[in-house]
């Protein structure tokens, strides 16, 4: 195929709960063509898409749908202009180029690369490089599979010399999965005679079923010495939403490098697929004759246009923040750089050099056979950035967003674009940044009101059943808010009950246990949690920082000394080592969490900081040796404070898939180093217990929790002093249309 031709191969590919939209590109100056897969094509992927679908035509695109708009850039004459920016299109075919013809790639074993990143140059050439300098230069950081070896290899583009870097002998686990792997998963039970006859006895045909695979983690034999995930089936017949028909207790054990089914457990043959009744989620397809009243469209309008500006595609100005941004494909988005502009002084000065999405685990709580396995790590199994999806302009992003695209790479290495990734807006839903008004007994008429005008950046990662949105919101008085909002659809069981009153009692009276809730007939929401690592390399004007826990302490006063009996009062700790900073959150051990620089302080001598300051979380109630645990050991504690190590970036460790436990952040805080005046990294988990009831029942209404990170001491007074309240002449007038009432 010439170079020249411009296409773009778009199908589903259906993981361990998730549904990706894999796009392969080649890159040119024509128009973007899709691949039609609605006439004959024997195309192999049509005929996969086609038959995880049942040949269903596509669904019509009404007239009020959004649709992104037309694309101007030219992802083929991208260069980098900043030592963090990504690879472009041109430097992973680059990198292609020099891998396939390297000794270790050429010997006919096969071989997929499982990731093709920027390898970011060393913190401090970043932290002394200014615009204008010459670059470092560039290499490609590459994970690679070879037969049954792995390998990390380090590529520098400007040289094509390959480095090859050794992978600790006692470090267990094997890279994410590549989304080629995990497609071929899907239709590999098919091609089995045993798994055909387990369908077809149940009275279901094969064209109505689909599956997917699912990372199974680690629990011992069958899961030693091979790469292997397990697959769990649904029935499509009558609902876009198939999960909510799982053929429950139909398991397929298979060999991700032999492609080999080794196991197929049947133990649901006595539990019914539960119905299709009002379980399709789509606009178009809802039949109801509800009379809640239809909310009117709101927009914000922006008469200047954006304050914001995106410079060389990845440097985001808006406000008194600046900061470098880059999707990529585990963590999702990427800051880094993060600074902000000091009124007073006239600096622009350090806050994060940088901050992501480390981890994601998610574990089920039923230890039945089709269940106990399914304990995912979103980044470090599947790829959170490979998971997110285009966002949908007007729903998912408000009309004065602008996006970033994803530049990624496929398992044979050529380069291919995430449309719509990320988006990036400025937020203003009425909310107040400050106010005070006189009383009038002061006899000062003064009512003085700032509006809360925010920057965020977004994604959302549509984790098959689950959709994840991530938020990372920029204020002006210096505060940013980190949301997580949890959405999409539950991960459900079938079951015999159909109404609670069936559920079997023993004879104390106590229920059989559920694992969750009964959510329809024959369908159990089962319990589980949520748990979102942040890696925070925080650099408080600069890099030397402290951890500070300060407590806050009843202190009872002394006979005769007040009317008072006790009152509170702040006790600085100041962390020696990493286990003074590894933190159980408590209402009942009160305490703020700074990050300081006790090198700079303010004009009347306080040390300049952050804090971390928590929302509403929840904690790991699991057994710290339940093997998910030890896995996801870095939720044993809400927050950990680690000394900066540049291989120390996955909570769960580099190789995740299948890990023991045992390159784990809780593995690196044990080893208890110095962490005081040194360069830091905070760690902070955000939780969530889900108990499932009817109101998740067919899909799940977001769900959200935060932190955030707030200048403490930071500046000399509050900047939001300098931002502009609103004033009629600057915003557009607006004609009401009348309202029936």
């Amino acid at each position: 195929m010439e170079q020249k031709t411009f296409f773009r191969l778009t199908f589903l590919i259906v993981t361990a709960g998730f549904i990706i939209s894999f796009t392969s590109t080649n890159f040119s100056h024509g128009p973007t063509k899709l691949l039609d897969c609605t006439d004959s094509s024997s195309s192999p992927l049509c005929a996969s898409r086609n038959f995880l679908f049942n040949k269903q035509q596509p669904r019509p695109i009404p007239k009020h749908d959004p649709k992104p708009k037309t694309k101007n850039h030219d992802h083929a004459s991208d260069t980098p202009n900043h030592p963090l920016d990504p690879l472009t299109v041109v430097e992973l075919n680059k990198v292609r180029s020099i891998l396939t013809s390297h000794a270790l790639f050429t010997s006919g074993t096969p071989h997929a690369f499982h990731t093709v990143v920027l390898e970011e140059p060393d913190k401090n050439l970043v932290r002394l490089w200014e615009k204008g300098n010459p670059l470092p230069p560039r290499k490609a950081s590459v994970i690679a599979r070879v037969g049954t070896d792995t390998h990390v290899l380090t590529v520098d583009i400007s040289t094509g010399k390959v480095e090859s870097e050794n992978i600790p002998v006692n470090v267990s686990g094997y890279p994410m999965m590549t989304i080629e792997e995990m497609n071929g998963m899907t239709v590999l039970p098919f091609s089995n005679a045993e798994f055909n006859r387990t369908i077809l006895s149940r009275g279901v045909n094969l064209t109505d079923v689909i599956c997917f695979p699912i990372s199974c983690g680690w629990y011992g034999s069958k899961e030693d010495n091979a790469r292997v995930i397990k697959n769990q089936c649904f029935l499509t017949q009558g609902t876009a939403n198939f999960y909510m028909r799982p053929i429950e207790g139909l398991t397929i054990l298979i060999n991700l490098d032999t492609k080999k089914v080794i196991e197929i457990s049947d133990t649901g043959r006595a539990i019914p697929i539960p119905g299709s009744t009002n379980t399709d989620y789509r606009f178009e397809k809802l039949v109801t004759t509800d009379k809640t009243r239809r909310l009117n469209p709101i927009s914000i309008e922006q008469p200047r246009g954006p304050s914001f500006v995106i410079e060389d595609n990845h440097l985001v100005k808006w406000a008194n923040w600046e900061f470098h941004l880059k999707p990529d494909p585990r963590a999702g988005v990427v800051l880094s750089r993060v600074r902000v502009h000091d009124p007073d002084t006239q600096e622009t000065r350090d806050v994060m050099y940088k901050g992501f999405v480390s981890e994601l685990f998610v574990p089920y709580m039923d230890p039945s056979d089709a269940w106990y396995f399914k304990t995912y790590m979103d980044a470090g199994e599947y790829g959170f950035g490979l998971q997110a999806m285009p966002l949908v302009p007007l729903n998912d992003c408000p009309r004065n967003a602008a996006y970033m695209d994803g530049v990624f790479t496929a398992a044979d290495g050529t380069p291919f674009v995430r449309e719509n990734m990320v988006c990036i807006f400025e937020s203003y839903a009425g909310d107040i940044g400050w106010r005070h008004s006189e009383s009038p007994i002061t006899g000062l008429p003064i009512r003085e009101v700032r509006p809360k005008v925010t920057l965020v950046v977004r994604m959302a990662a549509s984790v098959g059943n689950y959709d994840y949105i991530i938020d990372y919101e920029f204020q002006t008085d210096g505060l940013i808010e980190v949301k997580v909002g949890l959405s999409g659809i539950l991960m459900v069981k079938g079951t015999t009950y159909q109404n609670k009153k069936q559920v079997e009692k023993d004879k104390d009276g106590n229920e059989e246990e559920l694992h969750g809730t009964l959510l329809s007939e024959n369908v159990i929401g089962v319990i589980h949690d949520h748990y979102v690592t942040f890696y925070l390399d925080l650099d408080v004007d600069g890099p030397d920082n402290s951890f500070v826990k300060v407590n806050l302490k009843r202190q009872e006063t002394e006979p005769g000394e007040s009317p008072r009996k006790s009152y509170l009062k702040a006790v600085r700790n100041i962390a020696k080592t990493e286990k003074d900073g590894q933190i159980k959150l408590s209402l009942y051990d009160p305490s703020e969490f700074h990050v300081i620089n006790s090198g700079k302080t303010t004009r009347v001598g306080n040390p300049t900081g952050y804090k971390v300051v928590p929302r509403a979380t929840a904690a790991s109630l699991l057994d710290h040796d339940d093997p998910p645990q030890k896995r996801g050991a870095f939720t044993n504690n809400q927050i950990w404070v680690t000394p900066y190590n540049k291989s120390e970036q996955w909570a769960g460790g580099l190789f995740t898939y299948q890990s023991h436990g045992d390159d784990t952040l809780a593995v690196w805080s044990d080893r208890d180093r110095d962490i005081e005046n040194k360069d830091i990294v905070v760690w902070y988990t955000l939780g969530f217990h889900h108990i499932p009831c009817q109101e998740d029942f067919p899909i799940m209404p977001t769900v959200s929790s935060s932190f955030d990170l707030k200048p403490t001491n930071f500046f000399e007074r509050n900047p939001i002093l300098g931002a502009a309240p609103n004033f009629e002449h600057d915003l557009p007038v607006c004609v009401v249309q009348s309202v029936s009432v």
